[in-house]
């Protein structure tokens, strides 16, 4: 009788995700009147949103990162703030600071550009550790300290950082702590040449679509609790849980080869970020419960910053993503 039960549940939560989440192909045909091609980043933008998480984008210059963030602001009907990271940037400079005003002879707040919905940290690995420091304070405690005053920051909130992978002058990599902070880490390529005709055609007309507020933010914080109510089944749950733990002790699941590349593995973090990201892909395709498919969607996104590989593995030109491939490849799938 429990299991039927059961089934009756998840056909229930099924049904409600299937109608809560339509708004998803609505907003993604809004994106795509403007971003061509970049798909893969645009979905991850939105589980980021919708699991409550923050972006890493690593990608050279030019493949409408800025423009991504931009154009799924203005869909939302939501506030949108790009901060340059500079070598000479100052904490205050992304926060906020207090500053004398001579009227009331007192000091008043100047809220910084964090104060926003969707938050642009352009090349963030250009700008000393005092400021990655306070912007991932901000992401992390979702709330600002100026002075003795504390502010929560708006909901959603989401940071989307970008690094060049090209450049390595002059730059300030992110300590391994502060980028496990990021819920994904996104690679982008460039886009296929029948997507950069489009590209090329729509720049030389100077016809640019306009983007309407297609949902508010409200729906978006109602879709963040509901994605909580994905169906996650214990097989589901013991699978990621697996390729955790086979990133820490490759050893006991028969993959002796991959200790002496792997430095630290995957910190609880990574199975929060694993399971939700899986829950928030199961409903960008608006399915009510994780297969093992959507795991394996999200896997490398998750997972690729968090892995520390050896000099070993560096000298043999192997990568965390290798190292995750090879994992995924001999874990059990449920």
């Amino acid at each position: 009788m429990e299991q039927e039960n059961q089934t009756i549940d998840i056909a229930s939560i099924n049904e409600k995700i299937e109608r809560e989440s339509a708004f998803v192909s609505v907003l993604m045909a809004e994106m795509d009147k403007v971003i061509v091609g970049q798909k893969h980043m645009v979905e991850r933008l939105l589980i980021g949103l919708l699991g409550q998480g923050h972006i890493l984008l690593e990608g050279v210059p030019g493949l409408a990162k800025t423009l991504a963030i931009n154009t799924l602001s203005k869909a939302i009907q939501a506030s949108f703030s790009r901060i340059q990271f500079t070598p000479d940037l100052l904490p205050a400079d992304v926060i906020g600071t207090m500053i004398y005003n001579m009227k009331i002879n007192d000091f008043s707040i100047k809220k910084g550009p964090i104060f926003a919905n969707f938050v642009l940290a352009d090349e963030i690995n250009r700008a000393p550790a005092k400021v990655q420091s306070a912007l991932l304070e901000a992401m992390q405690e979702k709330q600002v300290t100026i002075g003795d005053e504390t502010f929560i920051l708006d909901k959603p909130f989401l940071v989307m950082a970008t690094q060049n992978p090209v450049e390595q002058e002059g730059t300030y990599p992110l300590p391994e702590a502060q980028v496990d902070r990021f819920m994904l880490k996104t690679v982008i390529d460039y886009p296929s040449i029948e997507d950069e005709q489009k590209v090329v055609r729509a720049n030389l007309k100077g016809s640019f679509a306009k983007v309407n507020p297609v949902i508010s933010t409200q729906q978006i914080l109602q879709a963040q609790q509901t994605v909580r109510e994905v169906y996650m089944d214990e097989k589901i749950e013991k699978y990621i849980l697996d390729i955790i733990f086979a990133t820490r002790y490759p050893e006991k699941y028969k993959l002796d080869s991959l200790k002496p590349l792997i430095s630290f593995g995957a910190s609880p973090r990574g199975s929060i970020n694993l399971a939700t990201a899986a829950k928030c892909y199961a409903f960008i395709k608006r399915r009510g419960y994780v297969i093992p498919e959507d795991v394996r969607a999200v896997v490398l996104d998750v997972l690729r910053h968090r892995i520390g590989i050896t000099y070993e593995a560096e000298a043999e030109n192997i990568t965390s993503e290798d190292i995750i491939h090879k994992i995924v490849n001999v874990i059990e799938v449920p």
